[in-house]
């Protein structure tokens, strides 16, 4: 940038290979680099000029990735080859209106078709796994207990959850144009959150089951009726329903404009947010607010149900009493540590930490293999229990 003002507007720069510095891709984050070298951009627009950004390539294994920053910049800023910036360059200013771009895992080029591979088989296994468990508790008399259940709307929100997704992922590691309408950015940002937020509020109900059958054993079968089971399952459905769609309803209600790529491999609250045109402080405090209200709060009684079940079971007289008594809900706190784990260090974790790598790969926890682990989880306890 320092140099830029010796160049003149009489002189013809057919082509400039402008070299970035490794610790400007190292020390700061993604999105400045971005903003610094679209202003670049722009400067040097003036003078009619190709440009490429460039790094130094890693040699001898040393300094491994360190150029896939400067492969995102180009992409991000629309400068490929020989491709002028002042015919692809977005203009801040215009609005979007048709597609997103979810860039995902475009910088792993040579990957694709392996990246495909893998999560086809986990997508396979993720429905058959929690297919099957339907299947078993539907059809078995001895598994029609409040447990099961849980343990088979949670099965169902499962597929939900990770349908909402892969497939779409799927689909983009196969094609070069990783495009997603605004309508279907919507529509699987609907699917997702509600499914998302009642599986918080069903991990909760679970977890009271888990209270009520340790600690007050005499009376559970009264407490946990098949009315008030399905009570809790329709109150976790209606909050999932009700806030995740006045949230996303709002959040597409927003002006989109400037670069239409997100960089996530599906449409995330965070990374859509970024490409809000308008002042968003307002919407991301209202979204921190929802998640503590609505996350934190099932979390805090899951703790709080665990205090009492584990205060309980330490009460008993004898090993094995406690032993069999805590296995009854190991499944389910295995379950709530991998979901919580990660959605929280996701949503609630700083900025300054955050990184578009580091997002999509925490993102894979609890999109792709939370999912495909947890029939895998309650299969193996129950196999213990007996």
């Amino acid at each position: 940038m320092e140099r830029l003002p010796r160049l003149k507007t009489s002189d013809h720069y057919p082509f400039l290979l402008l070299h970035v510095g490794t610790n400007d891709t190292a020390k700061n984050d993604f999105e400045q680099i971005t903003a610094d070298y679209v202003a670049l951009g722009r400067r040097i627009k003036e003078f009619e000029a190709q440009v490429v950004f460039s790094s130094i390539l890693p040699v001898e294994g040393k300094g491994l990735g360190r150029d896939r920053p400067i492969v995102e910049v180009n992409v991000e800023v629309n400068i490929e080859g020989e491709m002028t910036y002042s015919e692809r360059e977005p203009d801040e200013n215009q609005t979007i209106s048709e597609v997103f771009i979810l860039v995902g895992f475009s910088y792993l080029t040579r990957l694709q078709i392996l990246l495909f591979l893998v999560f086809l088989v986990i997508y396979l296994v993720t429905l058959v796994g929690n297919l099957l468990t339907i299947l078993l508790i539907k059809l078995n008399p001895s598994l029609h207990t409040p447990m099961y259940f849980f343990l088979l709307n949670l099965s169902f929100l499962e597929i939900c959850y990770t349908s909402s997704v892969v497939p779409q992922l799927l689909a983009h590691l196969l094609v070069e144009q990783k495009t997603l309408s605004i309508a279907g950015c919507a529509a699987q940002m609907y699917i997702f959150t509600i499914m998302g937020l009642t599986e918080c509020c069903l991990l909760a109900a679970m977890a009271y089951d888990r209270y009520i059958a340790i600690c007050n054993p005499l009376h559970y079968r009264t407490i946990m009726s098949g009315q008030v089971c399905a009570q809790l399952v329709g109150a976790s459905w209606t909050i999932g329903i009700l806030v995740e769609v006045a949230q996303t309803t709002w959040i597409f209600s927003l002006p989109f404009c400037g670069s239409n790529r997100i960089h996530h491999f599906f449409c995330d609250i965070p990374p859509v947010i970024k490409r809000a045109c308008t002042d968003t402080s307002k919407n991301q405090i209202v979204v921190l607010a929802l998640s503590v209200l609505f996350i934190m709060s099932p979390f805090l009684l899951i703790i709080l149900s665990y205090i009492c079940i584990i205060s309980t079971i330490l009460k008993l007289p004898s090993v094995e009493g406690r032993r069999k008594a805590f296995s009854t809900c190991s499944s389910h706190l295995m379950v709530v540590t991998l979901f919580y784990g990660t959605a929280l260090f996701t949503y609630l974790r700083p900025k300054s930490i955050s990184t578009p790598e580091g997002d999509q790969l925490i993102s894979l926890m609890y999109t792709v293999v939370t999912p495909v682990l947890n029939p895998i989880i309650y299969t193996l306890r129950n196999k213990e229990r007996n």
